[in-house]
This record gives structure tokens, sequence and C-alpha cells, in this order.
């Protein structure tokens, strides 16, 4: 990325309030990824796009030797804290996805939860994955796919927000199997994808939810901002994203957010 692009997706990641979504929300993928991945004591494990540490810090738990990285030093300071609470030792580094600053083969285990998506140019990104793993280490992904819930909010977003910079793609691609095997082609064996969902009960109405969302989350502030100016945008954005909250709502506000996980060994 270059440095403007990082500076943008810092300041939106920092916007609003992600770590009480994090902590609120989708605080148990880190487990299930943790599990999926198979760590366990003493394994060097790498969380790229960490957040606030919803894999890092359960991966930690298990007696591994952690690293969570993060290109937003807000999210990694909130981390911290919650890293203290939990006596959870780990190391946090601010990071580009793009362009880890890590040697070739220095983890074992490699993962990273509804982070990695989010860094604009794939094909790099996933590149470093593989570099900093070993070979026959592990590979471990959760990422929300292009159907599920969130891969629909980005897509009723799309039409309101500012132009992606040149050569980026959508981030809900990484919850396709097929980009997935694109982008790790040759590099990866034994495999394994299975779609999951969330339950989601956080919210008493679709209006609810899309007022949180506004509130807490860098994508969807990001996208309100850039149509601030003009009222019948706004209302139309806010229809939208009610009517997708509605079409999800299993009853009582429930949704289930679907995410692909993802586990392989680096050829």
């Amino acid at each position: 990325m270059t440095d403007t692009l990082k500076d943008k997706h810092r300041a939106m990641w920092a916007s609003g309030d992600y770590p009480s979504l994090a902590s609120e929300i989708v605080a148990p993928l880190g487990p299930v990824l943790v599990a999926a991945a198979g760590i366990g004591p003493g394994d060097r494990v790498l969380d790229v796009g960490a957040g606030t540490g919803n894999a890092a810090i359960p991966a930690a738990l298990t007696g591994a030797a952690v690293t969570a990285s993060d290109l937003t030093p807000a999210l990694l300071a909130a981390g911290e804290k919650l890293a203290a609470e939990q006596d959870a030792k780990l190391e946090w580094r601010e990071a580009d996805a793009e362009a880890l600053p890590f040697s070739d083969g220095e983890f074992d285990t490699v993962i990273s939860c509804i982070g990695v998506m989010f860094a604009p140019h794939h094909a790099e990104a996933a590149g470093e994955l593989l570099r900093v793993c070993r070979p026959g280490g592990t590979l471990g992904l959760a990422n929300w796919t292009p159907s599920g819930f969130i891969g629909q909010m980005f897509a009723t977003m799309k039409p309101f927000a500012a132009p992606p910079p040149p050569g980026a793609s959508p981030p809900p691609l990484w919850g396709d199997p097929a980009h997935l095997d694109s982008l790790f082609s040759g590099g990866v064996v034994d495999v394994s994808v299975e779609r999951r969902v969330l339950r989601v009960s956080r919210f008493g109405s679709a209006e609810e939810f899309r007022d949180y969302f506004k509130a807490v989350y860098g994508p969807t502030i990001a996208v309100y901002k850039n149509i601030s100016e003009d009222s019948s945008r706004v209302a139309a954005l806010d229809a939208e994203l009610v009517e997708l909250g509605r079409r999800f709502d299993q009853g009582g506000g429930v949704m289930d957010w679907e995410y692909l996980l993802y586990t392989a060994r680096r050829a």
C-alpha cells in the first residue's frame, strides 16, 4: 500500500468504536479459528490484521508464542489492554499485511480472523501470508463471504462509497473458495474449507443494526462521510441498510452471518 492509502485505512479503522463491535459481536470467531488451526503450546503464531486480538489472545492463552500485527495502532493499543486483563502474553506489532516485517518462514502458523481480507491488494497480502509461514506450517483464515450478511452489507454500501484505489479488490472475495484457490495456487496443500455462521442477537431491530454500524464501524462511517452532503443519498442508504437487516432477520432480531473457515498447510 502507498503511504497515503495506509493513512486512510488507519484513520478508517480508528474511527468509530471497532473494539466494542469486536468484543460485543465477533469475539466468538477467534477461538473457532484458533481451534481449527490446531494452535497449541510453543507454536510460533502470527495473526495478520489482528485488530484487538480476537484470535491472537485466545491463541496466546493456549501457550503459543503469538505476534499480533495490524496496520492500526489504536486497535493494537485496545488489544494490549484486553490481553492484560486476561493475563495473555503476546507481542503487538504495527504492520502492513501487504509488506510484513518478518522473515521468510518465521512462523509455524499464520492466521487472520476477518482481518487480512481488508487489505486492498489481495495477491500481495496472500503472498505475504505464505512467505512468513514455514514449509509444512499452517495457514488459517476466517473471512466473511460475499453472499453472507457482511458481504451483502458491503454490496449495499458500494454504490454510495468512494471509488476504490487502483488494483483494489472487494474484501468479501476472501470468503470465496475459488478466489482463495487462485490466491494460494501452488503454495498450499491439505486445504479444508467450511462455510459456517456466526449467530448475532445484538440488535433488536434492523434500524438498531443500521444505527450501530453508522456509529462504530469504520467502513460504514467512511461511506456515510462520502455522501454526507447529499441528504437524499443518506436517506437512500439508510433505507437500504434497514432493508438488508430485515432480509436477514430470522425473528426477534436474530441474524446468521456467514463466514468461510479456511485452513491449509504451506507447501
